[in-house]
């Protein structure tokens, strides 16, 4: 390894080791941020009376318009947001990350990973919310948004301004490190050298990171105008493929679809399970769900907060169909590939696991699969480059020049990504994203009240208004 690799996978260590503190349950480590996170998106799921059940027909409807809202400040519409925001979260997590869970805590994992993701719809709709609200109109009249100003502003207006101003520094300086998408390019260029037979070597894997690197700059240095027309149509192209894919691998197997649920539900609630039964599944689901949809995290509502509207939770609503894509629809799909075909009994631990399942039925597919991963990996990395400018951008003001000295480092990170192994990638993302949950989800709390009154309010005055045109 180069000496590149060798620091990288020391600071990640080190950042697993500091951030992972755990307790012990039956002979198996659970992480306390594991239960951090599943205790918000219970809390706020309960406090809204499960409104991601209640509103999901008003978020299609809201959704489909694709208006934006005239005289209202931001940029975006609702669907450019969503897929925006998307492009962040549908990405390797939903591919690599459900092999990873499986490697983890066995096919039981998936069930965890389906239900967090049921109860993260309502936690990415809360910080959505707040994050149009307490978004920040600059003196040029763009908008800027995201945790960072939620904790700022909204702590202000609840009478904690100090405490606002800590937290939301913390938050954008966090930004910095955990935007670094290392997994995405590890990933993909783990799946692409496997379909292009190339060796292994430290020169084909950097002039892959950097050829990546190159593109994701062409894209941010267009702004957001130019990354909302990129994922817009990115988002829905690569999401067919993916599909298409696996409705082939499932259709040449459908006979044993019921089986392999039975085998996910079965070994969800098995003590003799992989990694340590239940609580081993748990903790497996749980951590690569939060990798998957990144709610608690605050990362969507970056964009999401450009959304061009007057009213907060109605982009809120829009916000809690993330979850449902991209954890429950991809990741239960990957699931089902990977053990109707039996790819998960092998030994491969990472995307090379999915990448035999597709094999497995047609010889071709796994190069179906390497461009998939390649459009993946591209739109989160675009999209979360534009989190991480606008985190530098609340740290140190905004400016051309400033915003290019980000994106020198940000792109200049992105190659260690190829050169480091996956699991040394993966302590490093994880460690970051469950670090920027802490000050974020500390702020949920805060507003509570707040976030109900609104979201509620929005769709008592919408059902009102469709009963008096009806």
């Amino acid at each position: 390894m180069s000496p590149i690799s060798n620091g990288f996978a020391a600071l990640a260590d080190w950042l697993a080791s500091t951030t992972f503190y755990a307790v012990n349950v039956g002979g198996v480590e659970i992480n306390l941020i594991v239960v951090w996170l599943a205790t918000a998106m219970i809390f706020f799921t309960v406090r809204l009376g499960f409104l991601n059940v209640r509103a999901f027909p008003l978020a299609i409807r809201n959704l489909v318009q694709r208006r934006k809202e005239e005289g209202a400040a931001g940029e975006l519409s609702h669907f450019e947001a969503l897929m925006t925001a998307l492009s962040g979260t549908v990405g390797l997590g939903n591919i690599a990350g459900v092999s990873i869970a499986i490697a983890m805590g066995g096919p039981g994992a998936v069930v965890w990973m389906v239900l967090l993701g049921f109860f993260a719809m309502t936690l990415k709709c809360v910080e959505v919310t707040l994050g149009v609200k307490y978004r920040q109109i600059r003196e040029n009249g763009q908008v800027s948004g995201g945790p960072m100003w939620t904790l700022r502003n909204g702590l202000a207006a609840h009478g904690r301004p100090r405490l606002g101003k800590i937290l939301g520094g913390i938050y954008a300086g966090f930004c910095m490190f955990a935007f670094i998408q290392v997994i995405q390019v590890n990933q993909s260029y783990s799946q692409l050298s496997v379909v292009m037979g190339w060796e292994q070597s430290q020169t084909t894997a950097l002039v892959f990171g950097l050829v990546i690197a190159g593109l994701a700059a062409l894209v941010l240095i267009g702004g957001v105008t130019v990354l909302a027309s990129v994922t817009s149509r990115l988002v829905p192209l690569m999401c067919l493929i993916y599909v298409m894919g696996v409705v082939v691998v499932l259709a040449t197997h459908a006979t044993l679809i019921p089986g392999a649920l039975w085998i996910i539900l079965k070994d969800a609630v098995a003590p003799e399970a992989v990694a340590g039964g239940i609580f081993g599944a748990f903790v497996a689901g749980m951590r690569r769900a939060v990798f998957s949809n990144e709610a608690g995290v605050g990362t969507a509502s970056i964009v999401h907060a450009l959304v061009k509207t007057d009213e907060p939770a109605s982009e809120g609503i829009v916000a809690l169909l993330e979850p449902f894509i991209d954890t429950i629809v991809i990741c239960t799909c990957t699931a089902l590939v990977v053990v109707v075909t039996g790819a998960y009994q092998g030994e491969h631990s990472d995307i090379a696991m999915t990448s035999a399942a597709f094999e497995s039925v047609v010889s071709w597919f796994p190069s179906v699969l390497a461009v998939v991963v390649c459009l993946f990996a591209f739109s989160t990395i675009i999209t979360v480059g534009y989190y991480g400018l606008q985190a530098w951008g609340y740290l140190v003001g905004f400016s051309p020049l400033k915003a290019r000295l980000y994106l020198a480092f940000f792109c200049g990170a992105l190659p260690i990504g190829s050169l480091v192994d996956v699991s040394t990638v993966i302590k490093f993302s994880d460690s970051f994203f469950f670090l920027l949950s802490v000050p974020n989800v500390i702020g949920l709390y805060i507003m509570s009240a707040d976030i109900r009154s609104e979201c509620l309010g929005y769709v008592k005055r919408q059902r009102a208004r469709l009963s008096s045109r009806s």
